[in-house]
């Protein structure tokens, strides 16, 4: 009954008139004849002619500079699949509202019925001059790989794969905390990988990068070593683990194991082989890798987080795409680097640590007070009101120091 209310309240939520989740308003006067002198024919003909003798003044006079086009071609949405462009409209609907609601930027959804990842990168290029940023969404593997990699070498604006860099970096910010909870050295630690998609792939690409050594990955067909012939460009630098390693062997001493697949991809008996003091990360939405309740039965030594937010420490994208892209707008950069990545993780750590302002309280109804630093709550919450100001401007920063920044 319960998840039958959902459906019904979800439906009439969407369903409510304006039907959808996203509208269109201007941001100037378009009242009077004055006004639509300006706004149109004749006046419209002079931000035309400053903006054909210098393209970077469309930052000036439109609404590039504060505008992401969220894209997807429907083939990875949620846990669903393959359900196609238009079905994923939704999603992309709701990836607006967030960019809107917690960094203020404009957003609009594109849904693209595309051939191949050939025409979803011509498509997404043409398009691309009447926008700040390009946000990837719901891309599957390995065509998400091609297609920003492709956009990336094509583009002078930030283009961002969600499902891959924004999980890497709440993961990673959640994990750096974990760590120092459980007295344990990120680039001593043994990290295991359940899922070797678009977010497994980027987490394992941004831990390496801050330091780990020791992080092995698997998936549906197991564990990634070189003498495995299936792997492709993206998975064999990641394929660190010894031939003939089963997942029993890969999560065995395992002082991070992170879940990134789908439900029951981690057997409930193989958590008593982890390491002692260890960190279990199951993001598989709405359920779970392994069950987190019976984890938390069989492994009360666990620091353990999920994608669920009935529960602590939810790693939410939400935490990290908004304020990466308005830290990139901000200063108008031509990319969203690994450094800027780092910034994000830095910064998002921090504020896990720092006093809990009053306000994050009576958003989430809870005492004031219930909110420190420790096993359940080692990552911030979506509805922190510091987050804009210090993701973003740490992310900023980023771009200015590692040269990408156009101001």
């Amino acid at each position: 009954m319960a998840s039958e209310s959902l459906r019904d309240r979800a439906l009439a939520y969407h369903a409510a008139a304006p039907a959808g989740k996203v509208t269109v308003v201007p941001s100037k006067p378009c009242a009077t004849q004055a006004d639509l002198t300006l706004a149109y024919t004749p006046g419209v003909a002079e931000p035309v002619r400053e903006i054909a003798g210098d393209p970077e003044k469309a930052y000036d006079y439109t609404a590039k500079g504060n505008l992401v086009a969220v894209i997807s071609n429907g083939t990875a949405v949620l846990g669903l699949g393959k359900v196609g462009a238009l079905a994923g409209k939704p999603v992309m609907e709701g990836k607006a509202v967030l960019f809107k609601r917690f960094a203020d930027i404009d957003a609009f959804d594109i849904e693209v019925e595309a051939r191949d990842a050939e025409h979803l990168i011509d498509v997404i290029a043409a398009i691309a001059p009447g926008f700040g940023g390009i946000n990837l969404e719901d891309i599957a593997a390995p065509d998400c790989f091609r297609v920003e990699r492709a956009l990336q070498e094509r583009l002078d604006i930030p283009v961002f794969h969600d499902d891959q860099h924004g999980t890497a970096v709440i993961v990673a910010a959640a994990l750096r905390n974990a760590l120092e909870l459980q007295e344990k050295d990120l680039g001593k630690a043994k990290i295991a990988i359940v899922g070797a998609g678009a977010a497994g792939l980027a987490i394992a690409g941004i831990l390496k990068k801050l330091g780990a050594e020791h992080c092995y990955l698997s998936d549906v067909h197991g564990v990634l070593h070189q003498g495995r012939q299936d792997l492709s460009e993206w998975h064999r630098p990641h394929a660190m683990a010894p031939d003939g390693w089963t997942l029993a062997d890969m999560i065995a001493d395992a002082d991070v194991l992170i879940g990134v697949s789908v439900k029951g991809a981690i057997p409930l008996e193989l958590l008593a082989s982890l390491a002692p003091r260890p960190v279990l990360f199951a993001l598989a939405n709405p359920d779970p890798e392994v069950d987190p309740w019976r984890a938390r039965e069989l492994r009360p030594d666990a620091i353990i987080a999920t994608g669920r937010s009935d529960l602590p420490n939810q790693v939410n994208n939400a935490l990290g795409f908004p304020f990466l892209f308005r830290g990139a707008l901000d200063v108008r950069a031509r990319a969203i680097n690994a450094e800027m990545l780092a910034a994000a993780v830095e910064a998002l750590a921090s504020l896990a640590r720092s006093e809990v302002p009053e306000e994050l309280y009576a958003a989430y109804d809870l005492a004031p007070g219930t909110l420190q630093f420790g096993p359940e709550y080692i990552i911030p919450k979506p509805l922190d009101p510091r987050l804009r100001s210090v993701v973003a401007t740490a992310v900023a920063q980023a771009a200015r120091d590692s040269g990408v920044a156009r101001r």
